[in-house]
């Protein structure tokens, strides 16, 4: 991916934070273990085959986490993360009961998981892609292309992509960019929460079989970015004892932080929707160790 220097907008509903330099990317993880010894070098991300069986819309498995246990530790992750010098959010929706446990919500740039929303809004409108979408689409989510989403951000109208999706599923927090780059969109933990649950359950108006589509490429990305930036920080590797399908997102100098966005689902129901950002005046691997090192706090044992 090509490195930019965007301006950031940071706000819940109505409030605004300060405009700010930032160098965007975003990126995705595989669904289990760890990808190899980094001592190794980069590596090159292959995009895999599409999986043919997946059924992330089926209805959740009896199995449940310990959510008082859940929200005890992750205010001490949080206040783990504070002394470090980071900023943690961080939610959990178990779907089948409807109970979340959220810490330290607030407004965030979305970096690359807009390009969930970029998607959702293509496959709304444009149900039959030609195959050389569908090709940019996957590698789009997958391997977090910026290219691609450049691209259909400009065929879909830009700013207009995140107002309509924001419309269909509700989101209150959740609002273009204020540069029109579409990194720059901002929303909140709750708001992407709030999506991905409603993309689930078809309630954000994007029919089954459109919402698999997403949903499976989640589920099959790849250990690096196109342009070999890591991407099992936080929910991955955190948690390699489960399959997850997860949107990662990043940006750089944000002043002198780094942030760095977790989100989707996790285990083999999709039962658990979850998302954590974290915000650190830091080199970027040590900003990754402390997103991944909370959700290890909050979960330990790498399991739900």
């Amino acid at each position: 991916m090509r490195r930019r220097r965007p301006l950031l907008v940071r706000g819940v509903a109505a409030l605004t934070v300060a405009v700010l330099l930032a160098t965007c990317s975003g990126c995705e993880a595989r669904v289990y273990g760890n990808p190899g010894d980094p001592s190794e070098g980069p590596r090159r991300s292959v995009v895999p085959e599409a999986p043919t069986d997946a059924t992330p819309l089926a209805p959740p498995k009896p199995t449940a986490v310990a959510f008082d246990d859940v929200a005890a530790r992750a205010e001490r992750a949080r206040a783990e993360a504070a002394e470090r010098g980071a900023e943690v959010a961080f939610r959990v929706l178990d779907r089948q009961t409807g109970r979340q446990v959220a810490v330290g919500d607030s407004g965030l740039a979305t970096a690359s998981v807009v390009k969930v929303f970029i998607a959702d809004d293509l496959l709304k409108r444009q149900p039959d892609l030609s195959p050389a979408d569908r090709k940019a689409l996957e590698v789009m989510l997958r391997a977090s292309d910026d290219n691609a989403a450049e691209e259909f951000w400009n065929r879909g109208g830009g700013d207009a992509i995140v107002e309509r999706v924001a419309a269909r599923y509700g989101l209150g927090a959740t609002a273009p960019p204020s540069n029109g780059r579409w990194w720059n969109t901002v929303s909140s933990t709750a708001d992407l929460v709030r999506y991905y649950a409603k993309l689930l359950d078809g309630s954000g108006g994007l029919p089954p079989e459109r919402a698999n589509i997403i949903v499976n490429h989640l589920a099959a990305s790849t250990p690096d970015g196109i342009d070999g930036y890591p991407q099992r920080f936080g929910i991955p590797d955190g948690l390699p004892g489960e399959p997850v399908a997860v949107k990662q997102g990043w940006m750089c100098c944000i002043g002198s932080d780094w942030m760095h966005l977790s989100s989707g689902y996790v285990g083999a129901d999709r039962r658990y929707v979850m998302v954590i950002y974290a915000l650190q005046p830091s080199d970027d691997a040590t900003a990754r160790a402390t997103i991944t090192d909370a959700i290890r706090t909050i979960f330990p044992g790498g399991r739900l």
